[in-house]
């Protein structure tokens, strides 16, 4: 029973489906024309295999093990009529198999319309036969098995009853074999052409195919199970036929019987194994690169079983944290990364608390005149360029950019993330910005203060923001264009020297004493000696 199943299925493997990208169009998507070449070849070459198991099981059972040959040979005429429609048979089963395989087990051609109903039909079409190709498959090869079950049996039911049984239980024992491993076979070299399929629409519920459960049964009851009833059919046999059977043949028949069930078991669970963790260890390869960072990882969705929903779960989730990733990092640019990151962790409350903080305010000198002299465009680079230094060396000294303002930007040290030392910070901070912007044009002025500020989410539950409200704001921008007026266009309260610890207070000096705009009191601006 060799060459008909081996060609038959062959012959369908030569017309059945895989993916090749098509022309682009509203509801198009795939295009599934052939399997590729070598595709085409490794099924051949795998249902050769396994129909080379089933031959070899049969030729073995029937001339070694089980007293076939012998029944056979007795009966006048019952061997020259076994052996002719053997060969009948085989032409027959080539035919009609490469007639069935090539009808069957194949996708219908791509429309050639732009109907999107059309082309809609066609990836389900594509996706059904694609899917179905390994069961298709399997039965073009279990047919021809079964037929010569029945086959076998009725040419020989004349002669004796007792042969015609034992022949179509050598012959089923060989199809069982040869299916079992043909289809566990079929499933990994069609793994491929399953996964461009399945790229486009993964799984989300279990079809009519086995799944994990259901495989793990069948590799038990093919691989393990029918050998074992071999085994049993052996000690009937040994029974019927005490002539036959000597202790030392008995023994030969159980040996030989016991190495096909190792032999045959190990192979339909070897393959079972294969194809059921080979999409488990690539799940877990792909949450190693998760969890080393790599949210581009991705799964090829090969399995239309549950060990698809898997791979197609692990794609669905890596997308999650990709978005919730690139959320992070939109909203982390708008409103600074610690806000964003509480806004994500849902700590966001309306209200506020005081923290102590340190403000930095600086401002761009000349920038109406700037906005009315330059185009928008020239005004916009210099814009960026310009913040670019500032958002460099805020966060250079760990500070929070508030807001930007037009022309001015606002920072704040303390706020939201506590800081040990805000006022040294932001005074550090406001020095090396200075020397940053040093001898550009426009330039800028840069005031610092510091002290109890409310820090918090100023707003409506729909719409808010987080924000520092106090005096140390105000003051920060006053001294700000205090700070244009002066030399190193850098002005600093008294509260935010005295507040600065370490060295930072001794790299200040006061140069001015000046009643703010707004303020009652007065106010002793320092700057860099």
């Amino acid at each position: 029973m060799t060459s008909p199943s081996a060609v038959s299925a062959a012959s369908a493997a030569s017309s059945a489906p895989p993916a090749s990208c098509g022309s682009p169009g509203s509801g198009r998507g795939t295009v599934h024309r052939d399997f590729r070449p070598r595709t085409k070849a490794m099924v051949g070459a795998q249902v050769v295999v396994s129909n080379v198991v089933g031959a070899a099981i049969v030729l073995g059972l029937a001339g070694y093990v089980l007293p076939t040959q012998s029944l056979v040979a007795d009966i006048e005429g019952a061997l020259a009529r076994n052996l002719w429609t053997f060969g009948s048979y085989l032409a027959a089963a080539v035919l009609g198999g490469l007639v069935w395989g090539w009808a069957w087990v194949r996708v219908p051609p791509p429309p050639d319309t732009g109907d999107d109903d059309a082309w809609a039909r066609h990836r389900r079409d594509a996706r059904r036969a694609v899917l179905s190709a390994p069961m298709r498959i399997t039965v073009v090869q279990a047919v021809p098995w079964m037929l010569a079950v029945l086959l076998f049996v009725t040419i020989n039911a004349p002669f004796s009853l007792t042969v015609a049984l034992t022949v179509g239980c050598v012959v089923a024992l060989g199809g069982v074999a040869t299916v079992a491993v043909g289809y566990r076979l079929s499933e990994l070299t069609l793994r491929g052409e399953v996964a461009r399929v399945l790229a486009e629409d993964p799984p989300n519920q279990l079809g009519l195919l086995p799944g994990v459960a259901a495989r793990s049964l069948g590799a038990w009851l093919l691989g393990t199970g029918v050998p074992v009833l071999g085994i049993a059919l052996a000690a009937a046999a040994s029974l019927l036929f005490r002539d036959y059977y000597t202790v030392t043949r008995l023994g030969v028949v159980v040996l030989v019987l016991a190495v096909v069930a190792l032999g045959v078991g190990f192979l339909l669970t070897a393959l079972t194994s294969t194809a059921m963790t080979t999409p488990v260890m690539a799940v877990r390869r792909a949450l190693r690169r998760v969890q080393d960072g790599d949210l581009d990882a991705r799964v090829e969705v090969s399995d239309p079983t549950e060990l698809g929903m898997l791979q197609a779960g692990f794609n669905e989730m890596a997308a999650g944290l990709r978005e919730r990733d690139h959320v992070r990092e939109v909203f982390g640019r708008h409103v600074g990364r610690e806000v964003a990151e509480a806004a994500l962790a849902d700590e966001i409350e309306l209200g506020g608390e005081v923290r102590e903080v340190a403000v930095l305010f600086v401002d761009i000198i000349g920038s109406t005149e700037m906005a009315f002299d330059r185009p928008p465009q020239e005004v916009v680079a210099v814009l960026n360029a310009f913040f670019t230094e500032v958002v460099d060396v805020i966060e250079g000294h760990r500070g929070w950019i508030d807001k930007f303002e037009g022309d001015a930007a606002l920072a704040v040290f303390g706020a939201p993330d506590a800081h040990a030392d805000p006022a040294a910070a932001a005074l550090a901070a406001a020095r090396d910005l200075a020397d940053r912007l040093a001898g550009r044009d426009p330039g800028a002025g840069i005031g610092v203060s510091a002290g109890p500020a409310v820090a918090g989410n100023i707003g409506d539950a729909r719409r808010y923001e987080y924000t520092v409200i106090g005096d140390p704001v105000n003051e920060a921008a006053r001294l700000c264009d205090v700070a244009k007026g002066l030399d190193g266009r850098i002005a600093a309260s008294d509260a935010a020297i005295a507040r600065a610890g370490g060295d930072e207070a001794t790299r200040w000096g006061e140069v001015d004493v000046v009643r703010l705009r707004g303020r009652h009191r007065v106010t002793r601006v320092h700057a860099p000696h």
